[in-house]
C-alpha cells in the first residue's frame, strides 16, 4: 500500500524537478519572458489532477475521458495549419498541442475500458488515424507503445490483438514517414543540447528527473487491476520522452511548452482515480472486519 500511495509523491517531485531544471536552462539562456509558462502549466495540471483523482470513475466518465481527447485532437483539423502540420488549437492566447494535452488521459481510459471491445478498438484506431494525418510521429508512436502493453493484457483472440497493434503500428509508421517541415527550436526540441552547452551537470539532472517522472507509474504494477493502465501510461511517457533522440520532437516537461506538463498530470490524475476506485472495495471490506 505504501508503494501505491507513494507513486504520486514520486511523480510530483520528479516532474517538478524536470520542469525546474528546464526553467533554469531557459532563464540562464535569456528566455526571461517565456520560462514562467512551464511553472504555471505544471501548477494548473496539478490542480486538474487533484480534481480528476477525486472523481469516482464510472462507465460514462471513463468514456468521456476517451471521447474528449478524440474530438479534441480532431479539432486540430479545424484550426489553421502550421506549415502543413495540424497539431494545435488556439484557446484564447494559448497555442495548445491537443495530443500532448489529452492523449495521456485517453490512454488510461483505454486501459479502463479494455481494448477487447469493438467500440474501444474503434476509438483507439481513430486516435491513431488522427495522429497519422496531423502528422505527429512522436504521439503516434507513444500511442502505439501504450496499445502494445494494453493488448498484452487484453482478453480475446490473439489474432484480434495482433490486428489492433498492427493497425496502430502502420499509422505510426506512416506518421514517421510523412514530411514534417517544422524547424527545431532550441528551447523546445533541442532543450537537452542547450542544457548540455549551459551546464553538463544541469543537463544530467534534467535527464534523471525526466526518467524518474516517466517511470513513476511502475510503482503501481503490483496491483493486477490497474497494472495495464500503469504500464501503458509509463510506455507513453517514456516513448514521447525518448522520441527527441530520433527526430525533431518536443521534449516533455523540460522543454518549453505548456501542453505536456498539464497533459502528463491529466494522465496521472486519471490513473490515481482508477487506483482509488480499485482500492475502495478493499477499504470497505477491511473496515467491516
Amino acid at each position: 500500500m505504501r508503494r501505491e500511495t507513494g507513486f504520486l509523491a514520486v511523480y510530483t517531485l520528479a516532474s517538478a524537478a524536470a520542469v525546474l531544471f528546464g526553467v533554469a536552462v531557459l532563464a540562464l539562456n535569456g528566455s526571461m519572458g517565456s520560462w514562467p509558462r512551464n511553472l504555471v502549466a505544471w501548477l494548473v495540471g496539478a490542480l486538474f489532477a487533484f480534481v480528476l483523482a477525486r472523481v469516482r470513475p464510472n462507465a460514462a466518465s471513463v468514456w468521456a475521458m476517451l471521447l474528449v481527447p478524440l474530438f479534441g485532437i480532431a479539432a486540430t483539423f479545424a484550426a489553421p495549419d502550421v506549415q502543413g502540420v495540424h497539431r494545435w488549437v488556439d484557446l484564447g492566447p494559448l497555442h495548445v498541442n491537443m495530443a500532448a494535452l489529452l492523449l495521456p488521459m485517453a490512454i488510461v481510459a483505454l486501459a479502463a475500458l479494455g481494448v477487447n471491445r469493438v467500440a474501444v478498438i474503434a476509438a483507439a484506431l481513430a486516435l491513431a488515424a488522427l495522429l497519422m494525418l496531423q502528422p505527429d510521429a512522436s504521439q503516434a508512436t507513444g500511442l502505439l507503445a501504450a496499445v502494445f502493453f494494453l493488448s498484452l493484457r487484453a482478453e480475446g483472440s490473439p489474432v484480434g490483438r495482433v490486428a489492433v497493434v498492427g493497425s496502430v503500428a502502420i499509422a505510426a509508421l506512416v506518421a514517421c514517414l510523412r514530411p514534417d517541415r517544422l524547424q527545431p527550436v532550441d528551447e523546445v526540441e533541442q532543450i537537452f543540447a542547450l542544457a548540455w552547452r549551459t551546464s553538463k551537470l544541469l543537463a544530467c539532472f534534467a535527464v534523471a528527473a525526466l526518467a524518474c517522472t516517466c517511470l513513476s507509474p511502475l510503482l503501481l504494477i503490483g496491483r493486477p487491476d490497474i497494472r495495464a493502465a500503469a504500464l501503458a501510461l509509463c510506455a507513453y511517457f517514456a516513448t514521447v520522452s525518448l522520441a527527441p533522440l530520433f527526430g525533431v520532437f518536443p521534449v516533455p516537461l523540460v522543454g518549453l511548452g505548456m501542453s505536456f506538463p498539464v497533459g502528463f498530470w491529466l494522465g496521472i490524475g486519471s490513473l490515481e482515480a482508477l487506483r482509488r476506485r480499485a482500492a475502495a472495495p478493499r477499504i470497505r471490506q477491511a473496515g467491516s472486519v
